[in-house]
């Protein structure tokens, strides 16, 4: 992305306080090898009945669950990867308007964008970030690209998720789905330095200044309370976050 992929307009960076996803293999073995001819193993099936019930329960019920675990497979692979995580996606056309996440970026080296043209310039630049571990993105029909670098892929995230709310939040985590990724409450972080701890509670995944409801940049301790009617809690550059009410 050269200089641009290290611009984040979406990130501050000084204080700015906004406010408030078996065939059955044979039975060739017992009917036709070692031997043994049709009347045997015909004779021995009936004699025993233990064939006769492999045939009709284990292995059809294995076909069964050969076939949910592929099923199953199929499914999370369809919802696990929308688009990948390098290059330009034109809204509409390679990528669906909707929220995305993507997860475990390291080093802060992925970098997004949002467009509302293909001139390359600036001015086109609605809203970007440069990315440690999660971010979510919401991807209005109105725009026209989204570009991504050095991400990892980018699955599609349904308005209805679910999840097991978490009480420690990892400090440069990025962004979690409060309620889904993380729960309500009052969180603190000790021992930053530097004011290199940045914290945002938004409304939503859009990344303009309007989502904004409140943010800092801190030193030493900070406590935060998230609240139940937050859309996402944002960090980065901060020691990791515990529950304490």
């Amino acid at each position: 992305m050269g200089a641009k992929g290290k611009i984040a307009l979406g990130v501050v960076v000084s204080v700015v306080v906004i406010g408030a996803v078996s065939a059955n293999a044979g039975d060739d073995g017992d009917s036709g090898s070692g031997g043994k001819g049709k009347d045997s193993a015909a004779s021995a099936e009936r004699g025993s009945g233990t064939k006769s019930d492999t045939k009709s329960g284990t292995k059809s019920d294995t076909k069964a669950d050969a076939g949910t675990k592929k099923d199953a497979k199929a499914g999370e692979a369809e919802k696990k990867v929308a688009f990948q995580g390098d290059g330009d996606f034109e809204v509409g056309t390679d990528v669906k308007p909707g929220t995305y996440r993507t997860t475990g970026n390291t080093g802060g080296l992925c970098y997004w964008e949002r467009t509302k043209d293909a001139s390359g310039e600036m001015d086109s630049i609605l809203a970007n970030d440069n990315v440690s571990g999660t971010s979510y993105v919401t991807i209005p029909a109105g725009d026209k690209l989204f570009k991504s670098s050095g991400c990892k892929d980018w699955e599609a995230v349904g308005t209805k998720a679910t999840g097991t709310p978490a009480a420690l939040i990892k400090g440069d985590g990025g962004m979690h789905r409060v309620g889904v990724d993380i729960a309500p409450g009052t969180y603190r972080s000790t021992g930053n330095t530097d004011d290199l701890c940045y914290w945002e509670r938004t409304k939503d995944a859009s990344h303009s200044m309007e989502a904004i409801l409140a943010n800092n940049n801190v030193s030493g301790t900070a406590v935060v309370t998230v609240a139940a009617g937050d859309a996402y809690f944002k960090t980065t550059g901060c020691k990791d976050w515990k529950k304490t009410g």
